[in-house]
């Protein structure tokens, strides 16, 4: 089984997926990171050159890859899930956790990654809390329909949401085979 992180830009998909594969000894994949790679263009460069069609197609070649992976956590991208194919190749081995957050905790944090010369191209084209609203808006039913688990990163850290995952996960392989506090059914 993997772990598939999804969420809007900024709720701690990346930062949590990497301490959430250590902690539990499993291989992590992030898709943006994968698309890059594969490309040899940041994500900027293809949405300014080829458009969001073009990423998005990239991202789901990335993702089709990953769907025979096993035994991972895979941060995906916050609109990966708004394609159909994506969603069904995954959720066939896939515990999807939706990480999210207040929009005004993503705009701080997309702020402090344009401070760190890691700027995120526009979805809209509007300032970010304005087009943060509106995204989270459109695509939070979606998010909440895929969701195994539901995390909101607004005020936890990293490491503690690390651990809510690992607990959780722990607990429902427990409750699944049976045992529950140590004690056989």
């Amino acid at each position: 089984m993997n772990i598939i992180l999804t969420g809007y830009r900024c709720t701690g998909k990346t930062s949590v997926g990497r301490r959430l594969a250590e902690r539990m000894g499993l291989t992590f994949y992030d898709t943006d990171e994968l698309v890059e790679r594969q490309t040899q263009r940041t994500i900027p460069q293809i949405v300014a050159e080829q458009g969001w069609q073009a990423f998005r197609e990239a991202e789901t070649a990335v993702i089709r890859d990953l769907s025979g992976a096993d035994h991972s956590v895979i941060a995906l991208g916050g609109g990966a899930v708004l394609d159909i194919r994506n969603v069904e190749s995954l959720k066939k081995n896939g515990f999807f956790v939706w990480l999210f957050a207040a929009a005004e905790t993503i705009a701080a944090r997309m702020e402090k990654d344009v401070a760190v010369g890691a700027e995120r191209p526009s979805l809209t084209g509007k300032p970010s809390v304005s087009e943060t609203d509106a995204i989270m808006a459109e695509r939070e039913p979606l998010y909440r329909s895929l969701a195994d688990l539901a995390v909101d990163t607004t005020l936890i850290r990293t490491d503690c949401v690390a651990e809510e995952i690992r607990t959780t996960l722990r607990e429902r392989v427990l409750r699944a085979d049976g045992v529950i506090k140590g004690k056989e059914k």
